[in-house]
């Protein structure tokens, strides 16, 4: 069965995506800034100059995705939506092998 995707929520979208951002870079500031921290560099960043970074991809991650949604509804409506094929899953047996 053949479906359009003829609407996306740009709101919700993008708070998915802004928190995606956050977690996907927060674990690699840290371990940057661990790195640095314990290096003998004479001019290292501050932690707090570290922090700001998963946030800034937050906000930034959550902006785009809302003009991404936004422009893709605005195509949608004009000239229709991603098309993607459905099917029915197979049942699951209950009987463990």
């Amino acid at each position: 069965m053949t479906k359009q995707l003829m609407h996306i929520s740009p709101r919700q979208t993008a708070k998915v995506i802004a928190v995606l951002w956050f977690a996907f870079t927060l674990p690699f500031i840290l371990m940057m800034g661990a790195i640095i921290l314990g290096s003998n560099a004479p001019n290292k960043p501050s932690v707090a100059f570290l922090l700001v970074f998963p946030v800034l991809y937050a906000v930034f991650g959550y902006v785009f995705t809302l003009f991404g949604a936004w422009i893709y509804n605005q195509v949608a409506k004009r000239i229709g939506g991603i098309e993607f094929t459905t099917a029915e899953a197979p049942a699951k047996s209950s009987v463990k092998p």
